[in-house]
């Protein structure tokens, strides 16, 4: 009789076991499940974060823009009227007139680079870049290779990397490829008309 006690508890503490680690690995599958889907929550939140962070910088940038294209023709209004000024200025009022508006061109160009408005201001001798040049006229030109700006006819500007009005530029005209020189014959030079007809005579 106590064999079978015996055997019974033994029975008893295999199924006790075999329940234990049943229900530890319920707990083990739900806490690996909970904790995947707390990272996928997370990961959503994120996304949300960073969804609602750039849709605000592009209606941040977008309010700038409209600003700062209404403004362009004012920074080129004075960059035109500096240009203009003759390098000699006698009467001591004009010149206090010219140094209040270049005075004012500089304040408008440090608004504009505080908030993210760069100046597109190529250099004669540049390449011409289609993402950043718009070519308004092709000319020839001996100074720069074709293809290069000659001059900026107005000043391009760009938004936090985006162009909001590219430069007006001429460019240098491209000249047609030289002719390749033709290939010699026979081992002489093709240009050398002479060359069959020499004969050495130091031999």
């Amino acid at each position: 009789m106590s064999e079978d006690t015996s055997t019974q508890d033994s029975d008893l503490e295999e199924d006790g076991t075999a329940l234990l680690n049943k229900a530890l690995e319920e707990l083990q599958a739900e806490n690996a499940q909970l904790k995947e889907q707390a990272m996928r929550y997370a990961a959503e939140v994120e996304n949300v974060k960073r969804r609602a962070e750039r849709e605000s910088n592009d209606a941040r940038a977008f309010g700038i823009q409209r600003f700062a294209t209404s403004l362009l023709n004012v920074a080129d209004v004075l960059h035109r009227a500096l240009a203009s000024v003759p390098a000699d200025i006698a009467d001591p009022a004009f010149k206090n007139f010219v140094a209040g508006i270049d005075m004012t061109e500089k304040d408008l160009a440090g608004a504009f680079e505080k908030n993210g408005v760069k100046k597109i201001a190529p250099i004669k001798g540049d390449r011409f870049d289609p993402n950043l040049h718009q070519a308004v006229m092709e000319q020839p030109s001996t100074e720069v290779e074709g293809g290069a700006i000659i001059m900026v006819m107005q000043a391009g500007y760009e938004l936090f990397g985006r162009v909001i009005r590219p430069a007006m530029v001429a460019v240098a005209a491209k000249t047609a490829a030289q002719a390749a020189p033709q290939p010699a014959k026979n081992g002489y030079d093709a240009n050398d008309e002479d060359a069959g007809d020499r004969i050495d005579t130091q031999a």
